[in-house]
């Protein structure tokens, strides 16, 4: 049986609840992330996710509140905090990718933060990972 350690991105690039919109935007652009958990500086433990969806809506809210010309600087006094989906979902490594898969169709996430036991990020699910997943079982498929 499959579970999401098998299939889940790790280490994750996180930010802490004192970050910027601005290095959010900054490391999904140059790193090509699109989903980066928040977790408290202290503990470690995660207290919310920034998607590519809140992330763009956020920017494209402050473009049309301010102008492009200075969206650099607006991003750079906006805390991460406001961008931050604080209401979702976490999985454990150990659960079943046939559990999990149909928890992404039913609720259109792109995202599982992946936790241990005290809450701490040790890997991210992401729909990405689900469709690579398809591409190497399609291939063994062809294989056959």
């Amino acid at each position: 049986m499959l579970t999401v350690a098998d299939i889940m991105t790790c280490p994750v690039m996180q930010l802490h609840e004192g970050n910027t919109l601005h290095d959010a935007h900054y490391i999904t652009r140059h790193r090509g992330i699109r989903h980066l958990p928040v977790v408290n500086k202290e503990t470690q433990q995660i207290i919310g996710v920034v998607t590519q969806k809140s992330l763009i809506a956020k920017v494209m809210s402050l473009m049309v509140l301010y102008g492009n010309d200075v969206l650099e600087q607006h991003e750079k006094q906006t805390n991460i905090m406001e961008v931050a989906v604080c209401d979702f979902d976490t999985v454990k490594a150990s659960e079943s990718i046939q559990e999990v898969a149909p928890f992404f169709l039913r609720n259109k996430h792109g995202c599982l933060p992946v936790v241990d036991d005290d809450q701490h990020v040790i890997g991210i699910v992401t729909s990405t990972d689900f469709v690579n997943l398809s591409m190497m079982l399609i291939d063994k498929l062809a294989d056959r």
